[in-house]
């Protein structure tokens, strides 16, 4: 298994992870890797830590499910591991410029982070 196979293993172990509790040592093992290792090679080459990816999807998948479903958005909130509605709120907004609540009454256009897939060119 080469390296691009391995990081590719560790995405889809996050994105099947994303409504879960995410260890990064489970990361990194999905990668066959050091979760140091991984850390360092992950953010080299995307440009940001894979904690905000992780934040980021979660928020992007949030946005999905509060546009697409009835679901109350504190559990949406706690779905994606935010333990209050006021941390969530804030983190959304951060990242989308909007609240919650704001996507829930009017159609507003979000800012969507997608999956990152590594791939040779």
């Amino acid at each position: 298994m080469d390296w691009l196979d391995r990081f590719n293993a560790a995405i889809d172990y996050i994105e099947n992870n994303l409504d879960n509790k995410i260890e990064y040592s489970s990361v990194a093992r999905a990668a066959c890797c050091s979760e140091f290792h991984f850390s360092r090679m992950f953010s080299s080459l995307t440009g940001i830590s894979l904690s905000e990816y992780i934040r980021r999807r979660r928020l992007t998948k949030a946005a999905f499910d509060i546009q697409t479903s009835n679901e109350k958005i504190i559990d949406i909130a706690l779905k994606y591991g935010y333990d209050s509605s006021d941390a969530f709120t804030r983190a959304f907004k951060k990242l989308h410029g909007v609240t919650p609540n704001a996507v829930r009454e009017n159609s507003v256009q979000l800012k969507a982070f997608p999956r990152i897939p590594f791939k040779l060119q």
